[in-house]
């Protein structure tokens, strides 16, 4: 696994990628893995350079090749995810009707949290049922800035 940190308009972030694929990405606080290699590969320029696009507010969708590891209900959670269009947001109990376990809004909400790629596999997009901003790795303040961003506000 390979990781590359970037400076953007969020502050410090690193990409990860192994094999040709993003992996992860980290925020200035999280926990990195131990056996993992810093240099910048094809992939991790291209990820950091859609995101720096995306914060700039000039690309509404990610083109990257994903390999979030998790559980297959998790990885169908995320997947769902991706789906809910730039500037929209979704409750978990909507994911988890998409998905096909509609009694599983907190599973849903346990895989968001879990996501390995927050942004790139857009968690920040989900909210309670009342519309209200939930939990988000990277903090609530930055989960409402993306979400201003998406919708003109930023």
């Amino acid at each position: 696994m390979q990781i590359c940190f970037y400076e953007c308009d969020i502050g410090r972030i690193g990409i990860a990628e192994n094999a040709g694929r993003i992996t992860n990405l980290y925020f200035t606080n999280d926990k990195l893995p131990r056996e993992i290699q810093i240099c910048e590969t094809p992939i991790l320029k291209e990820a950091a350079r859609q995101l720096t696009s995306y914060l700039a507010g000039e690309l509404k969708e990610f083109s990257l090749p994903l390999a979030p590891a998790g559980t297959a209900f998790m990885k169908k959670a995320w997947t769902s995810l991706c789906e809910i269009p730039y500037g929209k947001t979704a409750t978990y109990k909507e994911i988890a009707v998409r998905i096909g376990a509609p009694d599983a809004a907190r599973a849903v909400g346990l895989a968001n949290n879990r996501n390995p790629i927050p942004i790139f596999i857009p968690c920040h997009r989900v909210i309670g049922s009342d519309g209200s901003l939930t939990g988000y790795r990277g903090g609530l303040e930055l989960k409402k800035r993306l979400l201003d961003l998406e919708n003109g506000r930023g």
